[in-house]
C-alpha cells in the first residue's frame, strides 16, 4: 500500500515527505494505522548529526498511538480495531530478561531485525527502532505492541511510549522514589515533566525542577514541581549548592534528563551522601556517550548512579497500566503536548524542539 511519511536521507538534511510503499503484515506482525506521532530529541540526534546512525534512508519515529487495521498469521493477542500503542522495547515474554523482575531489556531488542516493511523509489528504508511513526501506517512485530483502553484519547497518550514510560517509569521503578522523599529533575522536557509525574505518585514531598526556560515552570508545576531553579542564574555547581540547601542536605534523588556531561556531574552531587541516588537518562550526543565524568569522591562518599532504559517498564504487561493511570486522571500528559502539526510541518516541528521552547511536538494524522 502506499502511505505518506517522512524520510531522513541522512544527517543534517531536512526530513523529506513522500509516498512510501509498505507491506502488509508478516507472520507475527500486526499493520498500524498512526493517528498521532510525538518528535522525540532521540530522533533529532539522527537529524542534526549528533549521533551516528548507518543506514539512512530511514523513517523515524518511536512515540505514536494507532489502531490496528490487520493482523498477521500467528497473532491472537491483537485484532483489527485494537487501540494501541507500538514500543521501542519488546516483550516476547520468554528471555530470561522478560522472566525476570529485575529488567525489561528483552532479549529480541538486542538482535538484528533485517525485516524492512517499508521502500521508497524501489529501495527498502529502514524503519527507526523497527517502528517509523512518521508515517501514515507501519507494519510492527506484535510482540511491540501494547493493546490500551478504547477510551484512551490517541492524541494525548501517543507521547507515553517513550517520554511517558522513560520519566514515569525512572521515579517509581527505577529510583522506587520514597513518601516523603526530596526529588531534583535536572531539564524540564517530555522525560523531566514525566519524572516530576512519577515522584508526585510515589508520594515525594520537595520536587526540585532545574532548567534554563523558565516558561517551563507552569507545566512542571502542574505535574508537581515544589521548587524551581532557573539554571542561568546559577555559576558552576552553585546550582548543587540550591539544591542541597532546599533539601537540608542533597535531594534522595535526581533524575539527568538533558544529556550533557556536566549535568551529569551535578546531578550526582546534587544528591545527599549516604543514599542519595543519581539517575542517568538523557542520552549523550556522539562520544561523549562513553565519557560520563562521574568524580570517584562522589561516588565513594555512598551515593548510587544508575542508567534507566524505559522507565525499567515492561512494555506489553506493565506499560498499559500507564494509560489506565493518564484516563482515571492520574497523570497530566496533555500538560507536556506544546504544540500539533500536520506532517508537513515535521521540519518546523523539530525546530521547535531544539530551540527549547516547546514541551512535546505532536504530529496528528
Amino acid at each position: 500500500m502506499k502511505v505518506k511519511a517522512a524520510i531522513a536521507t541522512g544527517q543534517l538534511q531536512p526530513l523529506v515527505i513522500d509516498e512510501v510503499d509498505l507491506d502488509g503484515p508478516r507472520e507475527g506482525e500486526v499493520l498500524i494505522e498512526i493517528k498521532s506521532a510525538g518528535l522525540c530529541h532521540t530522533d533529532q540526534m539522527l537529524i542534526d548529526g549528533s549521533r551516528d546512525w548507518p543506514d539512512y534512508p530511514v523513517i523515524l519515529g518511536h512515540e505514536g498511538a494507532g489502531i490496528v487495521r490487520e493482523v498477521g498469521p500467528g497473532v491472537d493477542r491483537l485484532t483489527p480495531g485494537d487501540a494501541v500503542i507500538p514500543l521501542a522495547m519488546p516483550e516476547c515474554g520468554e528471555c530470561p530478561p522478560c522472566r525476570s523482575d529485575k529488567s525489561n531489556l528483552c532479549d529480541h531488542y538486542f538482535k538484528p531485525n533485517p525485516r524492512k516493511p517499508l521502500s521508497w523509489k524501489g529501495r527498502p528504508v529502514a524503519s527507526f527502532i523497527s517502528l517509523g511513526t512518521f508515517a501514515q501506517f507501519v507494519t510492527v512485530r506484535a510482540f511491540q505492541v501494547a493493546r490500551i483502553r478504547d477510551d484512551a484519547p490517541l492524541d494525548q497518550v501517543c507521547c507515553m511510549g517513550c517520554a511517558g514510560i522513560t520519566g514515569i517509569g525512572a521515579a517509581l521503578n527505577t529510583a522506587k522514589v520514597a513518601p516523603g522523599s526530596s526529588v531534583a529533575v535536572f531539564g524540564l522536557g517530555g522525560i523531566g515533566l514525566n519524572v516530576i509525574d512519577g515522584a508526585r505518585l510515589a508520594g515525594a514531598g520537595t520536587i526540585i525542577g532545574i532548567d534554563t526556560n523558565p516558561d517551563k515552570q507552569g507545566p512542571a508545576r502542574k505535574a508537581g514541581m515544589t521548587h524551581f531553579l532557573d539554571a542561568r542564574d546559577y555559576q558552576g555547581d552553585s546550582v548543587v549548592e540550591a539544591i542541597h540547601k532546599i533539601t537540608g542536605g542533597g535531594a534522595d534523588y535526581a533524575f539527568e534528563c538533558v544529556g550533557h556531561p556536566v549535568l551529569a556531574q551535578q546531578a550526582v552531587d546534587s544528591t545527599r551522601m549516604g543514599w542519595g541516588m543519581a539517575v542517568m537518562l538523557g542520552i549523550m550526543p556522539g562520544a561523549v556517550t562513553d565519557t560520563i565524568p562521574i568524580r570517584p569522591r562522589s561516588v565513594q562518599a555512598g551515593r548510587w548512579v544508575t542508567g534507566s532504559y524505559l522507565g525499567n517498564v515492561k512494555s506489553l504487561s506493565q506499560f498499559p497500566q500507564l494509560v489506565d493511570w493518564y484516563v482515571d486522571g492520574k497523570l497530566t500528559q496533555d500538560n507536556l503536548i506544546s504544540h500539533r502539526i500536520g506532517l508537513e510541518q515535521i521540519n518546523e516541528g523539530f525546530d521547535l524542539l531544539k530551540s527549547g521552547q516547546a514541551g512535546r511536538v505532536v504530529i496528528d494524522f
